[in-house]
């Protein structure tokens, strides 16, 4: 029988993808913390100037255009390989998927730039599309038809599928995410500095239930006491090998 691992991933995954994180020394928000308000829910509803920031923003951002690296891949390979029960990302930028993961085991903790929705009849949208017709409606809203209002269009606001500042983590996301990493023969912790909650709780959870705690990260987490085994070697590196070694030893 095959060991079961329950994966978190972080920013620090993503860095070498070319995705800046957001937190660290060099993050995003450390430098240019007004940029907050791009993922900010109110400001979104409230203000068209702040939607189309928000839009041109994302566009614009490394998130959007970027493609899976090494650590990606590697993750991929685990699951191939039988062993990834969980892969719960704290990271938007939907590069878990695009390197090969199946929804199965993907967790969006704080959603995906991959999908939209109207926030007023819920249609569902590729963000893909909106971004290619960006310049022509800054400030997308849904042409969905709504046969009870005689045909009009909905006109709704969109948004990314990302959960912004001041919006509930997705239904069920934790709740899935702390089964299956309490119930895992070992939890991964990728890239994550484990500050934001509730994610970040997951791994002193599956420490009280027994599951022994790998933490891999450049920089150190109030949690490295609790880990069995600490990384702090290069990610795109180090994450390869250590899928290879426990596929390798079953």
């Amino acid at each position: 029988m095959s060991k079961k691992i329950a994966v978190l991933t972080g920013a620090g995954i993503s860095t070498s993808a070319g995705i800046p994180d957001f937190r660290g020394p060099d993050g995003v928000w450390t430098k240019h913390p007004e940029q907050m308000n791009v993922y900010d829910i109110d400001a979104f509803i409230t203000s068209r100037e702040d939607r189309e920031y928000s839009w041109r923003w994302q566009k614009e951002s490394p998130v959007w255009g970027a493609r899976p690296g090494t650590a990606h891949k590697a993750l991929v390979d685990l699951e191939k390989a039988g062993m990834l029960t969980l892969l719960a990302t704290q990271n938007f930028d939907a590069l878990h998927e695009k390197a090969g993961n199946s929804p199965d085991v993907i967790v969006n903790l704080h959603g995906t730039i991959g999908t939209s929705h109207c926030m007023k009849c819920h249609a569902k949208y590729d963000t893909a599309d909106i971004m290619d017709h960006l310049d022509e409606e800054p400030d997308p809203r849904c042409h969905r038809l709504l046969p009870y209002s005689g045909n009009m269009p909905c006109n709704g606001i969109i948004k990314t599928d990302v959960v912004y500042f001041g919006e509930a983590l997705p239904d069920g996301a934790m709740e899935k995410s702390l089964r299956l990493a309490c119930e895992a023969d070992e939890f991964w912790v990728i890239g994550s500095t484990l500050e934001v909650f509730p994610a970040a709780s997951l791994a002193p959870a599956a420490v009280q239930a027994g599951v022994p705690l790998t933490i891999m990260n450049m920089g150190r987490t109030q949690y490295d006491r609790l880990a069995t085994r600490l990384i702090h070697d290069d990610i795109a590196t180090a994450l390869p090998k250590l899928v290879e070694e426990t596929i390798a030893e079953g």
